[in-house]
């Protein structure tokens, strides 16, 4: 009932999310009643879309919109073995050139760390969104998925292991998550030194951030976070804020942490900006509810995820986004190959 219903909506290109949150079996979709595109303000509640550069900041008001809950399907997919990709040798080229540029800027102590993107595009003509989006909540079950749609804006789809931030009244829990291994064995991973310190950048980044609003933070030791195919270094973080007043301002200090642009922040963005040639859009942003959990109703709780492991479908073509952190100890080839396993989370479900 649920897809039927959004599956009309996009027929008459009106805006749509449906989405899931990390370990649930809800479905959530916000159906909004007319194509306006509405701006992200701090006294409403919906459901929030921002870019990467925090430019465009939009929302799906909850007061525009009709909400439809529904249990998620129990139906299993059947998953083929990884596919080798065809890489384009110009594409791997330019990328691992950008790295090298990264590299360089790092030596020089512009830089500590960069997380540098490139996106590539899948020929998709017949999009069935419903089954792709039915897969990723079967095969990520600890991600945040979603399906997101305006016609000034477009179509995008996602599984991003990341929380952005989760603020509950004071409280707010947000994590550092950095390095990435693709799942091949049954051994304990050996992370190198490289991976480590790329990760204790976005830990101290974070907690440096939270320390202007809170007196009071508790910070878990890293452990290994499983997402679908890929393993991360995760910390866990939680502050008591001193005060509401500032939420706007923690948004500010926070995005885009360094496990999406870099560190120092403001140089890492002007690099990326200048380098990347491309347009990220939306990729590396955040989104999620706004001021409101619409599972329980209580107002004042926002749970927004960094908008990592997604792609735009446009003209029967699904552009998916790809990234890694870069430091003084990376290797130019192994950080496209890290970009190559990415892409497969995606893949996997198209």
């Amino acid at each position: 009932m649920l897809f039927l219903k959004v599956k009309e909506h996009f027929d008459l290109k009106l805006p749509f999310v449906v989405y899931c949150k990390p370990n649930s079996n809800r479905l959530i979709a916000f159906l909004q009643r007319n194509d306006s595109l509405f701006e992200l303000e701090s006294t409403q509640s919906g459901f929030a879309f921002v870019s990467f550069d925090n430019k465009k900041r939009f929302c799906l008001p909850e007061s525009h919109c009709d909400i439809i809950f529904e249990k998620a399907p129990t139906t299993s997919y059947i998953f083929g073995a990884t596919q080798s990709i065809s890489i384009n040798p110009e594409i791997q080229s330019a990328h691992q050139d950008l790295v090298a540029l990264g590299i360089q800027e790092i030596e020089k102590g512009t830089l500590k760390k960069v997380v540098l993107s490139r996106s590539e595009s899948i020929e998709v003509p017949q999009f069935d969104f419903e089954l792709s989006f039915l897969k990723l909540i079967q095969y990520y079950k600890s991600s945040f998925k979603y399906l997101f749609y305006h016609p000034k804006i477009g179509f995008w789809m996602g599984a991003t292991p990341e929380q952005f931030l989760k603020i509950t009244n004071k409280t707010i829990q947000t994590v550092a998550l950095a390095g990435t291994v693709l799942n091949t064995s049954s051994s304990p991973i050996q992370w190198t030194a490289k991976e480590i310190e790329e990760q204790q950048i976005v830990t101290d980044f974070i907690v440096n951030r939270l320390s202007k609003f809170s007196h009071q933070i508790e910070i878990s030791e890293p452990y290994n976070y499983e997402a679908g195919s890929l393993t991360h270094i995760k910390t866990d973080i939680k502050a008591t804020l001193d005060t509401l007043d500032h939420i706007d301002s923690i948004l500010e200090e926070m995005h885009p942490t360094p496990a999406v642009c870099g560190f120092p922040k403001d140089e890492a963005k002007t690099f990326i900006l200048n380098n990347e040639g491309y347009d990220r859009e939306f990729y590396a942003g955040f989104l999620g509810e706004w001021n409101k959990d619409f599972l329980s109703y209580k107002e004042g709780m926002s749970d927004l995820f960094v908008n990592l492991r997604c792609m735009k479908w446009e003209e029967n073509t699904a552009k998916i986004f790809v990234g890694g952190g870069v430091n003084k100890g990376s290797n130019p080839q192994k950080e496209f190959t890290e970009t190559v396993n990415k892409s497969q989370i995606m893949r996997k479900v198209l």
